[in-house]
């Protein structure tokens, strides 16, 4: 992070508990990020919060380390058993980045963060549940089906949290949030922590049902879109949209960029004519194998693998350091994942650019999206020696998807107590 994008309020200035302040020691963030600033201190002093903050600006770090205080410091009544804390999220990739964070700021603590998600995992993840799981981190469908077989109880629960609550509306999730917020105990018995990019009327009527009087935290930028991305947009023909996306591919070198498309087809397209044409490209979809994506976005990550052709479901809450660029091959036909798909790169201080090409199919988009920017995005004119004649596509090949894995069968509750204070080695 640049220190242009830090605060004055330093992690050792907030009294964190040993163990977690020895994590952040041996990383290089001393001072915290806007969001971290105005919500740690309310959460540490045990006060519900509804934090709205963009993407990259270090939500996660705030709701966790708030969550991991509360249990290091305070007593279990003798004879009850976890888990202590809930922290859903939308998507299993959000769920993953989540409980990397987790492992990492909590690595002292000895507590036991456990992720839970569809798609793969099933008796692994129940195992780790019946061992003394402390923290679940997860999306609500694969928590709910073990919550139903008994495999935990949610009657201990402490500290709950939401991450992008908008998007558990968008994702049709809020009725399984509600169902697993009721088997919790009651508002005033918990502390509740809400973060999202946007704080709407629907998630704030969802704050107020099963929050204790929240603390309402905005960080607010000039717009609502990150304000180090250089934004562009190419107005072109939809059969001239591969010859443009190579075109800009020719101009700009993509070490490490993500192409935004609206359907699983239209990305094996994309990846098809990328690869024909020379470029090393990889789809990460809903129906990709979760195995595969992992595998994917750690390549991704470290910049082996240079273009990622996503569906929106890489458009939320993966914090993939240093991406270059971000082109919308299709124009999202909803305007807050306009928002969401640029949001992937100029994170946490940095700059990025972002490309967007407007078809004849998906321009019906661009008033919604341009007035929920409040800005007109710079267009710029396609040129002849802007379009490159394609190579015939080399398509990828679709492994069969994995969804819906073995069914377990109904097995003892959590019987681990909460790990004691380590002592920071």
């Amino acid at each position: 992070m640049e220190n242009d994008h830090m605060t004055d309020v330093t992690f050792k200035s907030l009294a964190l508990t040993p163990s977690l302040q020895d994590s952040i020691d041996e990383t290089s963030f001393t001072h915290c990020t806007p969001i971290q600033a105005a919500t740690l201190p309310l959460a540490l002093q045990g006060r519900d919060v509804a934090g709205q903050a963009q993407t990259g600006t270090g939500k996660s770090a705030a709701f966790l380390l708030a969550t991991m205080h509360y249990l290091m410091e305070t007593p279990v009544e003798e004879g009850k058993r976890g888990p202590w804390s809930m922290i859903l999220a939308p998507t299993r990739e959000l769920a993953l980045q989540i409980h990397k964070d987790a492992e990492q700021l909590g690595r002292f603590t000895g507590l036991k963060c456990v992720a839970v998600y569809g798609g793969t995992g099933y008796e692994s993840q129940r195992k780790a549940l019946e061992n003394e799981a402390d923290i679940i981190i997860g999306t609500p469908g694969r928590i709910i089906d073990f919550y139903k077989q008994k495999v935990f109880s949610l009657k201990n629960i402490e500290v709950v949290v939401l991450d992008e609550a908008d998007r558990m509306f968008d994702l049709g999730f809020i009725d399984d949030i509600r169902y697993l917020l009721r088997k919790m105990p009651p508002p005033d018995k918990r502390i509740n922590m809400l973060y999202s990019a946007t704080l709407s009327h629907r998630v704030m009527e969802l704050a107020y049902e099963h929050m204790n009087d929240p603390e309402i935290v905005r960080i607010e930028s000039e717009y609502v879109t990150a304000e180090n991305v250089t934004q562009k947009l190419f107005h072109v023909p939809k059969e001239d949209k591969i010859k443009l996306l190579l075109g800009l591919f020719r101009q700009h070198t993509p070490e490490r960029t993500i192409v935004f498309v609206n359907t699983k087809r239209a990305a094996d397209q994309v990846v098809g004519y990328l690869r024909g044409n020379d470029y090393d490209a990889e789809v990460i979809s809903g129906d990709i194998p979760q195995t595969k994506r992992e595998k994917l976005l750690k390549r991704f990550q470290t910049g082996e693998l240079p273009i990622l052709v996503a569906t929106d479901v890489a458009a939320r809450g993966l914090h993939i350091p240093a991406v270059s660029h971000v082109i919308n091959f299709d124009l999202p036909q909803e305007a807050e994942d306009y928002v969401h798909r640029i949001g992937r790169t100029a994170r946490a201080g940095a700059s990025g650019d972002a490309m967007s090409l407007a078809c004849d199919q998906y321009v019906y988009s661009l008033p919604d999206i341009e007035k929920y920017i409040d800005q007109k995005i710079p267009s710029e004119v396609v040129t002849d020696d802007m379009l490159v004649d394609p190579k015939p596509p080399k398509m990828p090949k679709r492994p069969p998807s994995n969804r819906g894995g073995p069914k377990g069968k109904p097995g003892a509750g959590n019987r681990g107590p909460r790990r004691s204070q380590a002592s920071g080695s």
